[in-house]
């Protein structure tokens, strides 16, 4: 293991890795726009500078790219460092724009930061800034501002790298260098595409679905999980925060939205990436709500409607319920201990593959469209839903059942989120929240558990299921 010291401070490396790599792992910040922790090393931006003392005196190099040697000594912030970092950062801005107020990665750019930390003066360059396309479509989700980038080349060896499209390339030379998607369509047809979203690190690749739709510093996030299918991808939800939500009355929907989705980097599940399924979760989240308990298809008060499910279950001779696979693990234990018991349970999956979507890759994608199945088969096993023709009462838990399935004159009891026609066919409909209304677990495919937390509070006359299963048992009265 080779020691070497960095700004005075004794470490020890692992035999292989860079200056770089060693630095970051001992929390010493070296400031870097081309190196990224799981791609390549182009070397190309040349603002990871470090000094290297030796018989000779100091001289520098980039960190990113210089392996660790036994007695290395490094400074990240001498003088000819901070000389070399300064006139870095002058050539990087050469041709770059400063139009960080009308930048969507204003507040998360790092050139800004850079300029702000490593230079903070005026363009030293007489001649005109070199000009490049504004908008440019890199595809139907991505848009590419040419003058903005620094060509770093994150975004191409991510294509070449990680998804394996091949979907982009760089064009031109010098200062006429252009990011372009080759002319096969593979980086339209990409399903990862959205991530060099994240790690442009200006404001080059914006997303369309997000372009100009709010500052990212009247955004929080809230760790989530991806409920896309069984990979259970962690991410953050953004939404808005609560000192700064809109009064219009117009505008006053956005408050309780989805506004963007982005990867949480979890080692264990998917790294730093997720796919772009999981960017469209605004889309599945905000699909029209079931918001109120119904009998037969008319509107019932919620407590109404639980008295008489809790009638029917306890009347009935032979009851089956479907389990949701998109239920949490607390949700699913509290049907099992309330009417596990009571009830042959039989777990179905809520969601199936979409027409044109990928359905399973060796990257992250998998076959099943359902976060939980995992957790749900751990505890009512792995059967295929069997509903005998006996049956009196059928307990449905969420999407994706086919109500013909059900025996004729049997009754049925029906939980939902969402405003679908099979709602009204239920002898008693019990409107649900949804994941974002609710902190829980999930465990995938693998049999890694993630937690998920709350970003709204659930409307009125909307149960919580983990709540709801004990009223219906009649082992608690409230369901709230």
């Amino acid at each position: 293991m080779p020691r070497l010291t960095i700004d005075g401070r004794e470490i020890e490396a692992q035999a292989g890795q860079t200056v770089m790599q060693a630095a970051t792992e001992a929390g010493i910040f070296i400031p870097y726009f081309c190196w990224h922790p799981k791609l390549s090393v182009p070397g190309n931006c040349r603002i990871c500078v470090v000094g290297v003392e030796d018989k000779g005196g100091e001289w520098v190099e980039i960190a990113c790219n210089m392996p660790v040697a036994e007695g290395m000594v490094v400074f990240t912030n001498s003088e000819k460092v901070k000389a070399r970092r300064k006139a870095t950062m002058q050539f990087i801005t050469l041709n770059h724009p400063v139009d960080c107020g009308i930048c969507d990665k204003a507040g998360e750019c790092t050139l800004q930061d850079y300029h702000y930390e490593y230079n903070g003066e005026r363009s030293i360059s007489l001649d005109a800034k070199v000009h490049a396309t504004k908008h440019y479509d890199l595809s139907e989700r991505i848009v590419l501002d040419n003058e903005r980038c620094i060509q770093c080349t994150r975004c191409v060896r991510f294509t070449r790298e990680i998804s394996k499209s091949n979907g982009l390339g760089m064009q031109n030379r010098a200062d006429h260098t252009l990011v372009r998607a080759v002319e096969d369509g593979s980086f339209a047809s990409d399903p990862y595409s959205d991530n060099v979203i994240d790690i442009c690190p200006v404001g080059a690749l914006l997303s369309r679905s997000f372009l100009h739709k709010a500052r990212v510093w009247y955004l929080k996030p809230t760790a989530s999980v991806c409920p896309g299918c069984a990979r259970g991808c962690a991410v953050n939800l953004w939404h808005r925060r609560p000192e700064w939500k809109l009064r219009s009355a117009e505008q006053r929907v956005h408050n309780d939205e989805i506004d963007r989705v982005t990867p949480l980097d979890n080692p264990a599940v998917n790294g730093p990436w997720i796919c772009n399924k999981g960017r469209d979760l605004a889309r599945v989240f905000g699909r029209a709500r079931a918001e109120g308990a119904m009998l037969k298809g008319r509107a019932a008060d919620l407590q109404g409607a639980i008295k008489q499910a809790r009638s029917l279950i306890a009347a009935a001779k032979r009851p089956v319920a479907i389990v949701s696979s998109w239920g949490s693990n607390e949700e699913l234990a509290a049907f099992k201990a309330a009417l596990g018991g009571r009830m042959t349970a039989f777990v179905k999956p809520d969601h199936q593959p979409e027409p044109g979507e990928v359905v399973e890759d060796a990257i992250l994608i998998r076959a099943d469209k359902n976060p939980n199945t995992a957790g749900a088969r751990a505890l009512f096993g792995d059967a295929a839903p069997d509903i005998p023709k006996d049956a009196d009462l059928v307990l449905v838990w969420g999407e994706g059942f086919d109500f013909g399935r059900i025996p004729a004159g049997a009754k049925i009891v029906y939980l939902n989120a969402w405003l679908q026609p099979e709602n009204g066919h239920a002898d008693v409909f019990l409107a649900v929240s949804i994941q974002t209304e609710r902190d829980g677990h999930y465990t995938n495919f693998a049999g890694v558990t993630s937690a998920f937390s709350k970003c709204f509070a659930k409307p009125a006359g909307v149960a919580d299921a983990e709540a709801l299963f004990a009223a219906l048992a009649g082992t608690a009265g409230g369901g709230e």
